[in-house]
């Protein structure tokens, strides 16, 4: 076989991967639920370790920081969609008001999740929004067995009782509302469950869902930029380079989250959420010294318990799965 044609081939593989994530089966469905497993996985540990990332660019206004991340993200979402797909698969979404209005609502209801994390992050907030995307799954659960009609086994079930002991003694701790940890959850959560309903590949999800904020946020950068409160005038060299990411850093986790909604169940999908705020409660106590007492170690303690619960209880639906496949 020639060099070009296995070039071909290896290109035309990479499309179909992409092409499919809006979960339409190429395979049996174990082959599908390792793929989900793997893409939730992945994106929760991207997740965690964006407080690093955002800390980096302090002292740049977090309001700014999130409209630049808009921009680079439809430009990254607009490339890739350029190159795997024709253009009538990219228009085809214009043809349909209902589904314009979903991206339009998916799109604020993220942006909005973003820019409250990017404002935590940069106040010393961390573990904060750890406690809000402990939360979050506990949501995203429910969401599955109101409007998806999911189901729980025991093991998952018990998962999620350990975690919401955990939630409710911080809850109970903090003797408030904590704003930014419920913010975080509810608008995450109501994004996923509108991924789980809204089945489109991911590139074209995150291309349609930034796109209509595009015009605002170009006002607002110019608006910072001409005022002398943006990033020109406060950004080192090395900061502008991380700026210019913020899309790569911000359309990859939300498309391994796409390809992952529509291969695995929300209450899975949920529960492997905790690996992205356990990093950020990691790095709240050990990197930025974060106040952390006991009544939150309780907490912590409750989660994990939980996760041991559901792994083996993971485990075991998965080998079943194999078993029945095998057999038939």
């Amino acid at each position: 076989m020639s060099q070009s044609i296995i070039k071909k081939s290896e290109k035309t593989s990479w499309i179909k991967k992409i092409r499919s994530s809006h979960g339409i089966s190429k395979g049996n469905r174990q082959r599908e639920y390792k793929q989900g497993i793997a893409f939730a996985i992945l994106c929760t540990l991207l997740w965690g370790m964006l407080p690093v990332y955002w800390k980096s660019l302090d002292p740049i206004d977090p309001i700014l920081i999130l409209f630049y991340r808009i921009i680079l993200a439809f430009l990254l979402s607009l490339i890739m969609a350029i190159i795997f797909y024709p253009l009538e698969v990219i228009l085809r979404p214009l043809n349909n008001k209902a589904t314009l209005r979903t991206f339009f609502i998916a799109g604020a209801l993220i942006s909005l999740n973003w820019g409250i994390y990017i404002w935590a992050v940069s106040n010393e907030q961390i573990i904060q929004t750890s406690i809000g995307y402990y939360i979050e799954p506990l949501i995203v659960c429910v969401f599955g067995l109101l409007f998806f009609k999911e189901k729980l086994n025991r093991y998952k079930l018990i998962a999620v009782i350990f975690a919401g002991l955990g939630v409710a003694v911080i809850l109970i701790y903090h003797g408030q509302i904590p704003v930014v940890a419920l913010s975080l959850a509810f608008t995450f959560g109501t994004y996923a469950a509108i991924k789980k309903k809204l089945r489109v590949d991911a590139v074209l999800s995150l291309l349609y869902e930034t796109l209509f904020l595009v015009p605002f946020a170009v006002a607002v950068i110019l608006y910072y930029e001409l005022t002398g409160s943006g990033a020109y005038a406060n950004a080192e060299p090395m900061q502008w380079g991380l700026l210019a990411l913020a899309g790569i850093v911000t359309g990859t986790p939300l498309m391994l989250f796409a390809m992952a909604a529509n291969r695995i169940s929300l209450i899975t999908l949920g529960v492997t959420g905790y690996i992205s705020p356990t990093i950020g409660l990691i790095l709240g106590i050990f990197v930025y010294r974060e106040p952390f007492d006991m009544i939150q170690l309780i907490t912590f303690g409750f989660i994990w318990v939980g996760l041991v619960i559901f792994t083996v209880g993971e485990v075991m639906e998965n080998r079943s799965i194999a078993e029945k496949e095998s057999e038939q």
